[in-house]
């Protein structure tokens, strides 16, 4: 039978990734399996077992090809006629660099009410400093998992 871990036998731990020069959707694959918890081997899809994610300098995140230009962020207001889109260059301009990665792990992970409480998991920060030394975050080496997360 399979032995599925209850909620008091969670330990969530942190982790800490660079993000200078890093593919912004190689990115978020890694950091959306880190949240919802599917690196560890309790994986249970009904359950939020992931772990917190801090991300640091991600004004220095990169796309690859023509994606930064062409790629268009959809969402609708409920009203008719109410479809509004945006570029991650026009979010940018508005400094406005952590939605970018935000919006490419909400996508990466289900809908519903528990892929909101995992994405409060993810901490998205400007420049190397973040509040959660405290926590002590185990860096990952994003560089070094694969040669193509990286753009020169």
């Amino acid at each position: 039978m399979t032995k599925f871990v209850k909620k008091d036998q969670v330990t969530s731990s942190w982790y800490e990734i660079d993000a200078t020069n890093a593919v912004v959707g190689r990115l978020a694959t890694v950091i959306s399996k880190i949240i919802r918890g599917k690196n560890k081997t309790t994986y249970t899809p009904h359950m939020d077992h992931g772990d917190f994610v801090v991300v640091k300098n991600i004004e220095q995140a990169k796309f690859t090809g023509k994606k930064f230009h062409d790629k268009i962020y959809y969402r609708h207001t409920g009203h008719p006629g109410g479809i509004k889109e945006t570029t991650p260059q026009n979010l940018s301009e508005k400094n406005k660099t952590e939605e970018i990665l935000k919006l490419a792990v909400k996508r990466m992970l289900p809908g519903g009410p528990l892929a909101k409480k995992q994405l409060t998991k993810l901490k998205i920060y400007n420049g190397d400093k973040h509040p959660h030394d405290v926590q002590q975050p185990k860096v990952i080496d994003f560089e070094n998992l694969n040669k193509r997360n990286i753009v020169k």
